[in-house]
């Protein structure tokens, strides 16, 4: 199955999302790279960017599940596909 390297970024605009965000981000742990996160304290939000390496469907399902938390926005930035080793 191909995969691809996607960073999802996140903006987390009130701190009782981030529970909920951890919890679903633990889910798909295993496709995750890496992760940064830059808290905004000037603006009381969180930007965080989430590096994975999976397949198109599993990369659109945490980036929806994600968008449907109250107070967070996601959207996912793709590369081009990679055959699976």
């Amino acid at each position: 199955m191909e995969t691809r390297i996607a960073a999802v970024s996140i903006i987390v605009e009130h701190p009782d999302a981030v529970e909920k965000l951890n919890n679903i981000l633990h889910e798909y742990n295993s496709y995750i790279i890496g992760r940064l996160g830059v808290p905004y304290r000037q603006r009381e939000i969180s930007i965080i960017c989430v590096v994975m390496d999976a397949p198109n469907e599993v990369i659109s399902a945490l980036s929806g599940k994600l968008g449907m938390l109250p107070n967070v926005m996601a959207k996912a930035v793709y590369s081009k596909p990679f055959p699976k080793e």
